[in-house]
């Protein structure tokens, strides 16, 4: 089987070309909605206390927006953060994939890239959009004002550097057209496992 890495910056819609996959049957893992779950469990939880203090979790849920606070404010802190999670994420994608009964799985990703985890990829699509829509997107998603959002982009790789690196590029502004796109490189992914 082999696995495909979706990815894009923050506000790129990600998840949306990640659901039109879901709808051509292609099993999808989620690594940003694996790593809230798994940051529950009682070993990233000690871990995320003992790294970022007690605040990080309120009534035994991991107050995100205060998490994300302190990350994107501190790069060590980010760093920390992502030795914890991503190994994690990592081992549990795997088990997931070994489960899935398919010529290939998506594994969407926000930092894919920047970890060097295309290296465990057969090939990798990125999500672009304009900076001035990714923004908008993200300040109406998650209630945040703009000065929040263009810190969080700071903190990955822009466009520039990914989409050398990148087998597809999928740029997200026309639903309609990205969903077309999707079917398009579905197929050619499909003809590559054919031929390979």
């Amino acid at each position: 089987m082999k696995i495909v890495g979706l990815t894009g910056g923050i506000g790129s819609g990600k998840s949306t070309i990640a659901r039109f996959f879901t709808d051509l049957g292609v099993p999808v893992y989620i690594a940003d909605t694996e790593a809230k779950k798994l940051m529950h469990t009682d070993a990233l939880k000690q871990a995320i206390i003992d790294l970022l203090g007690k605040d990080a979790y309120k009534e035994n849920l991991l107050d995100r927006k205060w998490v994300a606070e302190q990350v994107f404010a501190n790069e060590k802190l980010l760093k920390g953060l992502n030795a914890i999670v991503h190994p994690a994420v990592g081992k549990h994608f795997r088990d997931w994939a070994n489960k899935q009964d398919s010529s290939y799985v998506i594994k969407e990703v926000a930092i894919l890239f920047e970890n060097g985890g295309e290296k465990e990829c057969d090939l990798t699509i990125l999500v672009i959009a304009p900076e001035k829509e990714r923004v908008k997107r993200v300040m109406e998603r998650d209630g945040v004002d703009e000065i929040a959002v263009k810190s969080r982009i700071k903190q990955q790789w822009n466009d520039e550097k990914k989409i050398p690196l990148a087998d597809f590029i999928i740029e997200n502004i026309n639903l309609e057209n990205s969903r077309k796109e999707v079917h398009e490189i579905h197929v050619k992914i499909l003809r590559t496992l054919v031929n390979s």
